[in-house]
């Protein structure tokens, strides 16, 4: 798989891991993190991600899989946060 396109779904899941840590509701830490850096580093990762997929293919490809990418992480990251909180409180 070429590097861009890694690189580039490396940086949409760190972004959807920015966007979920910041809500009051999340599981994965102890305290959410501060609101508007979350958000800050969210916007500039799918920035990033979204010019790295663009190196490697077209834009409307691009934006496809940046779409299929967050839809993933955003729907996995609360079943770990859930499993993580049922873990710790064993």
């Amino acid at each position: 798989m070429p590097v861009f396109t890694l690189l580039g779904l490396a940086a949409a899941t760190q972004a959807c891991l920015c966007l979920y840590a910041a809500s009051p509701n999340q599981r994965l830490w102890a305290a959410p993190w501060p609101r508007r850096p979350a958000r800050i580093a969210c916007a500039a990762l799918l920035l990033l991600a979204w010019l790295a997929l663009v190196q490697d293919m077209h834009r409307l490809t691009a934006a496809f899989v940046l779409g299929t990418t967050l839809m993933l992480a955003l729907a996995v990251l609360p079943y770990a946060g859930a499993l993580t909180h049922a873990r710790r409180t064993r």
